[in-house]
């Protein structure tokens, strides 16, 4: 069962959302993001995504599927967090 942040306390006053602290960007021009139609694109921001945000909350704004299509362009976003990553994909893919 997921438990994902409440969307109150999801975003700060300005309207961006605590995973991307680093960058001055609100959570709807963050989604536009995401729906982008470059690939390379829509994987750096799902990468930092995975990287920055509470795991529970990726599945906020990706599916497994769009996380699994994704995946060959992802790996090189996710940093520390690629074994996570890679480990959880394997279990939600054997249940």
């Amino acid at each position: 069962m997921l438990n994902p942040t409440h969307p109150d306390k999801l975003v700060d006053a300005q309207g961006r959302p605590y995973f991307l602290w680093d960058v001055n960007l609100n959570l709807d021009s963050f989604k536009q993001l995401l729906e982008n139609s470059e690939i390379d694109v829509r994987a750096y921001w799902a990468g930092k995504l995975m990287r920055q945000a509470k795991p529970d909350d990726v599945f906020t704004f990706l599916s497994l599927s769009e996380i699994s299509s994704l995946w060959p362009h992802l790996q090189p976003y996710l940093g520390q967090t690629r074994q996570f990553w890679s480990w959880l994909l394997v279990q939600w893919k054997a249940v």
